[in-house]
């Protein structure tokens, strides 16, 4: 019975919490006991206060008791990654370096709005140090292994969430995204994830990755992924970079298809090496996109690998979040972040410059290629999971992560809607990820087209073997 509990979407719970057949509590305990089961095997979370999670369970089922629920997702237990304040638990964001009671008493924007609509806070899921790469591990926490292969990665920074949710241990799931840290993991890991349109989804205190960064869902079924959606994107004052809200209910028109839409489909965006089976199971989803009714046309977008550009801004972020920090400090945390850290340090001006003219004439390129196409398709990594505490795949030629991920950075220098849906699997079993971009800010198309994909080609009945170890 625990596993069919845990096997259910957030909004299967709340129909189910609703008519009474479940309640908040009798859920919360079976994902508790899930988390005290496998996450030995997977350390996903770096936090778990089982006393303050069913308080909050408790008072979410007197809410249906009084027939009184409070909001969209209420008694769903949510996974929440360790850079999201939380008031009632310290924030360390992978670090030794960070005071926990300096965090507390505080809500980022989405914490608070998950509150106001009254979710279940299952505890803190783990980060690299202060979300710097595209694996997770730190000094502080260790390696997260993959939920479909312990001896995995999970990838990241969103690597915890992505674990937590793809075992059940938390039915909707928090994450942030800087260079592809929501949508590596779900690729990994084989769940839904979405970069939100930079500014669609408030977020504060401000990222040191500045406007690289976005906050946003992690989820087992694109249908949750535009509920989290409904809740993340409520107003919060103390963004200065969110853009005004325009009360999208993404629930709205998920149903309606694709049929009349126009979609690029890009196996390696002109320059990208991927491994035969990713590209075929890519391939195999654009042909079930012109079977539903859109038209897709494999053409690449034309812009050179910016990554040149991205590393300047996200390691120069890097750097900056580190300014402060003394010898001392430096010798508790990772040390290849120090290593970044101190290079990107040493950049003029004038290199910073340069990446940011790359960064417009790359968003003027697709703001431009989108007046043709409604979407762009692309694998979401070039690669399936590879070894785990590592940052590069073993034998890799380089030895920095983003360059084993070139088709997620582009898009979080361009600010567009970018969504990984499951899309196969490889010999050995691992995920492979199917890339959906769209326009700007036309974050509601992105998910209707990833909501029809997954209705035509379903891999949501498929969980890790871990999954229903006894």
């Amino acid at each position: 019975m625990s596993q069919d509990i845990l096997s259910l979407t957030a909004t299967e719970l709340v129909a189910r919490y609703t008519d009474g057949s479940l309640s908040p509590v009798e859920v919360t305990r079976a994902m508790l006991a899930q988390i005290e089961r496998l996450d030995g095997e997977v350390n996903a979370y770096c936090l778990v206060d089982e006393e303050t999670t069913l308080r909050y369970a408790l008072e979410s089922e007197l809410r249906y008791n009084n027939r009184a629920p409070k909001g969209l997702v209420d008694g769903v237990p949510v996974a929440v990654k360790d850079v999201f304040l939380t008031p009632m638990w310290p924030t360390l964001k992978g670090s030794r370096t960070i005071d926990g009671n300096s965090t507390l008493g505080k809500s980022a924007p989405c914490v608070a709005a998950l509150d106001r609509h009254g979710y279940v806070p299952l505890g803190k899921t783990t980060t690299p140090e202060f979300g710097w790469k595209g694996v997770t591990d730190s000094p502080l926490c260790g390696p997260t292994n993959n939920p479909w292969d312990p001896t995995r990665t999970a990838g990241g920074s969103s690597g915890g969430t992505g674990a937590a949710v793809a075992l059940g241990m938390g039915a909707l799931g928090l994450g942030t995204d800087a260079g592809g840290s929501i949508r590596i993991p779900a690729a990994f890991c084989g769940l839904v994830g979405l970069k939100p349109s930079f500014g669609e989804v408030p977020h504060w205190p401000a990222s040191p990755f500045g406007t690289l960064a976005h906050a946003g869902p992690m989820t087992w079924t694109v249908e949750d992924c535009a509920l989290l959606m409904n809740v993340m994107s409520e107003a919060d004052h103390r963004d200065t970079n969110a853009i005004p809200r325009r009360d999208i209910d993404y629930l709205a028109h998920l149903r309606d298809g694709v049929e009349g839409m126009k979609i690029a489909f890009s196996p390696n965006l002109g320059h990208v090496e991927v491994t035969p089976e990713v590209e075929a199971s890519v391939r195999e989803a654009a042909r079930i996109f012109g079977r539903l009714g859109a038209t897709v046309v494999e053409v690449d977008p034309s812009f050179s690998d910016p990554l040149g550009a991205f590393g300047h801004l996200f390691y120069g972020g890097a750097a900056n979040a580190m300014r402060d920090l003394g010898a001392r400090k430096r010798e508790l945390m990772d040390p290849e972040l120090v290593k970044v850290a101190e290079k990107a340090a040493r950049l003029s001006m004038l290199d910073y410059m340069g990446a940011m003219n790359e960064r417009t004439a790359l968003c003027e390129r697709m703001a431009s290629f989108h007046q043709k196409y409604d979407l762009l398709l692309t694998p979401t990594l070039p690669i399936t999971a590879f070894d785990t505490n590592r940052e590069v795949p073993e034998d890799w030629p380089n030895t920095r992560w983003p360059t084993w991920t070139p088709f997620t950075y582009p898009f979080n220098l361009t600010g567009q809607p970018a969504l990984s849906v499951p899309c196969g699997f490889c010999s050995d079993g691992l995920p492979i990820g199917l890339q959906l971009v769209g326009a700007k800010f036309d974050d509601a198309r992105v998910l209707q087209a990833g909501y029809a994909y997954q209705r035509e080609a379903p891999l949501t009945g498929k969980r890790p073997p871990l999954f229903n170890r006894a």
